[in-house]
């Protein structure tokens, strides 16, 4: 009889056990471990890199105010000029039978006056002592009048036809710098088209062309350093004199114009130029790269709220740096944003913040 007992006694007995072991709370999952770090809203300025060029002030398109044959060039791009140089010449042939043509017709219109002149001076002389008319007088003197106003519309188109003549060489209007050429001896070529590019002496500017989102609030300071690409140890400084009101349609930019207080040596003409701008400073959040995720399609970021949660934020990204992004919109302080682990979260998920630093944990993987 105590064997039986004895078996029951120890099935009671773990029995009890078991069901003291179902009463125990399951172990919780172990939490994802996630890096933060808490946003600080910074005044941030971003600085951008311009290259543009050294230009003249003033630029003039040289060209024939007549048309013709091109027989001589003297000068090439990069040459310097003075002014009432000549720079090129036509063919005169066309012109100069003009001039010719009209020599002779005020050749002609002077012999008529002469004559028409000494037959009024008869009539003048004659009619006092009865021996003409007064209608012949008349006559006489509307002849001359006559004779004497084609004399004066001969010499004006004389003196077209010269000018015109002259217009066969191309002269400088001021002193300065070939900067380009558009047509070349044996060329055909039609009145006000651009034969060479004049770079006037005088100041000197420096031309960028900036996009308009980096314009959308005026500098404050209107001082730049403008330095030699090739040489940045070369540099002078500039004022913004002028920002253009449009943007060009094939750059999708607006021209910015800085005169320049004085070009240093090796900076000339043409050289290509750097300057270094600042936006004016915005209140934003700098954030490394791996804090940035996106709910859909917009940009996102995981925040830690005071339950230990994860919840998924959209943010406004302004500007993307390397390593780091700019949040404009979004985060205003205080915040304690997931920069790394943030891959398995999920909205309302509970995590584990780590002790250590992002940085830290960044040393401690590098070799």
């Amino acid at each position: 009889m105590a064997g039986p007992r004895l078996k029951t006694v120890v099935g009671l007995s773990l029995l009890t056990l078991l069901t003291a072991c179902g009463d125990k709370p399951q172990v919780e999952k172990d939490r994802p471990r996630v890096f933060v770090q808490a946003v600080k809203s910074t005044d941030y300025a971003a600085s951008v890199t311009l290259t543009g060029d050294v230009q003249a002030r003033v630029q003039t398109e040289l060209s024939f105010r007549v048309g013709g044959k091109i027989i001589q060039r003297m000068v090439d791009v990069g040459d310097r000029v003075t002014a009432k140089q000549v720079l090129a010449k036509l063919d005169p042939k066309d012109l100069q039978t003009n001039v010719n043509s009209a020599q002779a017709q005020v050749a002609a219109e002077q012999a008529r006056v002469k004559q028409t002149a000494a037959a009024f001076v008869r009539q003048e002389k004659l009619l006092p002592k009865g021996y003409t008319s007064k209608s012949e007088y008349d006559s006489a003197q509307a002849a001359l009048r006559s004779s004497q106003s084609a004399l004066a519309a001969a010499q004006a188109q004389l003196a077209n036809a010269r000018d015109q003549l002259s217009y066969t060489a191309l002269i400088a209007d001021a002193p300065g710098v070939i900067t380009a050429r558009q047509a070349e001896v044996g060329q055909v070529v039609q009145a006000t088209v651009p034969i060479f590019s004049l770079a006037r002496d005088g100041e000197r500017d420096a031309v960028f062309n900036i996009y308009e989102s980096l314009l959308s609030e005026a500098p404050s300071d209107k001082t730049v350093e403008v330095s030699l690409l090739e040489n940045p140890s070369i540099k002078t400084t500039g004022t913004v004199r002028e920002i253009t009101p449009a943007v060009s349609a094939q750059t999708g930019t607006v021209q910015v114009k800085v005169t320049l207080d004085h070009l240093p040596q090796g900076m000339q003409l043409g050289s290509v130029v750097s300057a270094t701008a600042k936006t004016p400073g915005k209140s934003a959040v700098e954030l490394p790269w791996s804090a940035l995720t996106k709910n859909l399609s917009d940009p996102a970021v995981w925040l830690v709220d005071a339950e230990g949660k994860a919840q998924l934020h959209t943010v406004t990204v302004g500007r993307y740096l390397t390593g780091h992004v700019v949040i404009s919109e979004g985060l205003k302080g205080g915040e304690k944003v997931v920069i790394a682990g943030g891959q398995l979260l999920h909205p309302g998920v509970k995590v584990e913040i780590a002790e250590n630093t992002y940085k830290d944990l960044v040393e401690g993987a590098q070799p």
